[in-house]
């Protein structure tokens, strides 16, 4: 029976993507906050039934083959998909309406996470951190944006093509840091020390203290934080566990 727990825990994540898309689909169609936050919410949702499989699954030292396949079309479409779509809603609504098409190049964050999970499947470089950009650190950052662009509406209303510029731009970015070659720390432990994990340790207590500060959108800040901590931990080796 416990060997069926983390794959238990990996559907809950699939179902939280599913719905996550569907709200993004209709904020896509009507304009408002609690669609994208709520499709925001199911994303953090499945983040969390994504961790926790994981963890569940080494503590209870069980592991399969369908499994792995399964966590990976979870995180396509949680970390994936649902992202794209919330970056389409946005595309859609903020644009002129002759020119909603243009929000079609979220989708290119879909296949780049779906290239970066095949390539995570077969690196064994990946076993206690990651190359490139991890998908859930993608889908909270865009999910924070979003909630971020709607708190400001009429500031972005002003400033539509310059968010629209900056919003391509980040889809672009994203998209390459998904498949790149830098180094990027996970937050696994071998033990609890602060000497093994001092940089785990900053990172989720900066965190904490951004997201008390900022909300929930802060959440954006802290996955450029992430990224700097990673860059910063390859070129000078601090934190190595």
């Amino acid at each position: 029976m416990k060997k069926h727990i983390p794959n238990t825990l990996t559907c809950c994540n699939l179902l939280c993507g599913c719905f996550a898309t569907g709200y993004a689909f209709l904020a896509a169609s009507s304009y408002t906050l609690s669609a994208l936050a709520l499709s925001f919410t199911l994303i953090v949702c499945g983040a969390v039934f994504d961790f926790f499989d994981g963890f569940v699954a080494r503590l209870l030292n069980v592991s399969s083959p369908i499994g792995k396949e399964l966590d990976s079309l979870a995180d396509v479409v949680t970390f994936g998909l649902a992202p794209s779509t919330i970056v389409f809603a946005l595309f859609a609504n903020i644009l002129p309406h002759d020119y909603w098409w243009v929000g079609v190049v979220a989708f290119l964050m879909a296949a780049f996470s779906a290239l970066r999970l095949a390539k995570f499947n077969l690196d064994s470089r990946q076993t206690m951190g990651f190359i490139g950009m991890p998908t859930p650190a993608n889908a909270l950052f865009w999910g924070a944006v979003a909630l971020t662009i709607l708190q400001h509406d009429e500031f972005v209303q002003s400033h539509v093509e310059a968010v629209c510029v900056l919003m391509g731009v980040g889809v672009l970015l994203c998209c390459w840091l998904l498949v790149c070659e830098v180094p990027m720390f996970a937050l696994k432990f071998h033990d609890f020390s602060w000497a093994h994990n001092r940089l785990r340790y900053s990172f989720i207590l900066a965190s904490a203290a951004i997201i008390v500060m900022a909300g929930w959108g802060g959440l954006a800040l802290v996955v450029v934080l992430y990224i700097l901590l990673s860059v910063l931990q390859g070129k000078s080796n601090i934190g190595k566990a």
